[in-house]
């Protein structure tokens, strides 16, 4: 079956097409590295190694390019306010970054390339841009892109150039030609880091970084440009206009773009001061949780950050672990008819939500043949585990992760006399103090479940 992809650019839903058959090359803007990454990079992160996840699954060779800014204004002017090199900041919270990455269960990329180790890449792509007559060399020794030279310019974001003009504004000391051209290289100021050019010292502008890092990682057309819904104007139209600018033809045959991230009905950001940095969140909340919140909801669609989300997320996962709970996977192959039906949503442009509708309807299949047929809903454990893998969940032993996650004090093997103590009471039929223990244990978190085999327990 084909997988439909909204394309951002056509504003509908496109094939998967690979350039060369089999084989999807796909690269996604990465992180800026001068703080902690927040939820709003979680999901660019989770999103797309689900994506890429997928793709594999469906037997595809990928190629997944994911660059680090390591170089920009926010860098400069925090490693100036700490008091430290540049590369000590990016390398400390590039590290901080792939720890989070892990924590949630994100693969790493196959490619990370780094916007100092492509200097050399973004000088020759901004001189085949002034050859092309697509940027110049300003009197203040910056070079601009032209937008004028690009026909196409705003048709990713839907701008129109002469709405943009009439709103943009020209800083002091700037030497543009016309208010939107961009820059491609900044002339060097007292202190900052630079590199020889042809045009003397300075350093790229974040746009030409991507370009230039994409194209030689994947070549100059591949498959899939990913990133935050933020970044499509004017980082993305940027990259267009320099890309195609510099070789002359498409650059991208399908964009993808991820919905925002939102607290109290307004973009989770930075400059907004309401961002949550993952490890802030993984304080009170386990990473498969966060990991689960994330992919609960379409990719494209805003997604409402909060307690109760992320409280739902943690219901809904441990419902899915409780089934699994007790059933060893026996080695049939996955039931067909729910793999087809996950197929199905996740070939329409990755709807993760019907997806999970799909491992809540296993959830339910797998309670129901549990007692009058073992060995089916063994078989049904198997395809949950196998559909839930995925997408990077439910791979952990049901019955740990059932009971882990406390920190209240009490380890399992406390916890477990306390349930052994309420069976007690309860086969003595002293139900005030197996009442009490039951308390008890709900106080700290414990939820308990009375059946026909005896009392099983799991962390709530």
């Amino acid at each position: 079956m084909t997988i439909l992809i909204h394309d951002t650019l056509s504003g509908r839903k496109k094939p998967l097409e690979p350039l060369e058959p089999g084989h999807v090359r796909m690269y996604v803007c990465g992180m800026t590295v001068y703080d902690y990454c927040h939820v709003g990079h979680a999901r660019v992160m989770v999103v797309f190694d689900m994506v890429v996840r997928y793709l594999r699954a469906r037997g595809y060779r990928v190629t997944y390019a994911r660059n680090v800014t390591d170089i920009d204004d926010k860098i400069i002017r925090r490693a100036d306010e700490n008091g430290e090199s540049i590369t000590a900041l990016t390398d400390r919270y590039i590290r901080f970054m792939h720890e989070d990455a892990q924590a949630l269960g994100v693969l790493p990329p196959d490619l990370e390339p780094r916007a100092t180790g492509h200097i050399t890449q973004i000088l020759a792509m901004i001189e085949t841009l002034i050859a092309r007559g697509h940027a110049y060399v300003a009197a203040n020794a910056d070079v601009y892109y032209a937008i004028g030279s690009f026909p196409g310019y705003g048709r990713l974001s839907g701008k129109q150039i002469e709405e943009l003009r009439a709103g943009a504004r020209v800083e002091v000391g700037e030497a543009k030609r016309d208010p939107l051209d961009f820059v491609l290289w900044k002339a060097a100021k007292p202190g900052e880091p630079a590199w020889d050019s042809p045009w003397g010292a300075g350093r790229p502008g974040w746009h030409i970084e991507c370009s230039a890092m994409s194209t030689h990682c994947l070549g100059s057309r591949f498959d899939i440009h990913g990133g935050g819904q933020d970044l499509q104007f004017p980082h993305h139209e940027n990259e267009i206009a320099q890309s195609e600018g510099a070789t002359g033809h498409t650059f991208v045959s399908l964009w993808m773009h991820n919905g925002f991230v939102r607290v109290d009905d307004e973009k989770m950001s930075k400059s907004l001061g309401n961002f949550f940095t993952v490890r802030t969140v993984l304080e009170r909340y386990r990473p498969e949780e966060v990991r689960f919140f994330i992919l609960a909801s379409h990719y494209r669609s805003a997604l409402n950050y909060g307690d109760e989300q992320l409280d739902a997320a943690r219901a809904g996962l441990a419902r899915l672990y409780t089934a699994l709970r007790g059933l060893a996977a026996p080695p049939d192959a996955p039931e067909p008819r729910f793999v087809a039906r996950f197929d199905a949503a996740m070939n329409d442009d990755f709807n993760t939500s019907e997806a999970f509708a799909v491992l809540f309807d296993l959830a339910r299949e797998i309670n129901r043949a549990r007692a009058p047929d073992p060995r089916r809903a063994s078989r049904l454990a198997g395809t949950l585990r196998h559909l839930g893998g995925i997408l990077g969940l439910l791979q952990q032993d049901p019955q740990a992760y059932l009971r882990g996650g406390g920190d209240d004090g009490r380890d399992d093997t406390a916890i477990a006399e306390l349930v052994a103590r309420r069976s007690a009471a309860r086969s003595a039929r002293d139900f005030r103090a197996a009442d009490r223990i039951r308390d008890e244990l709900v106080a700290l978190g414990v939820q308990l479940e009375d059946g026909p085999g005896g009392t099983t327990w799991r962390r709530g």
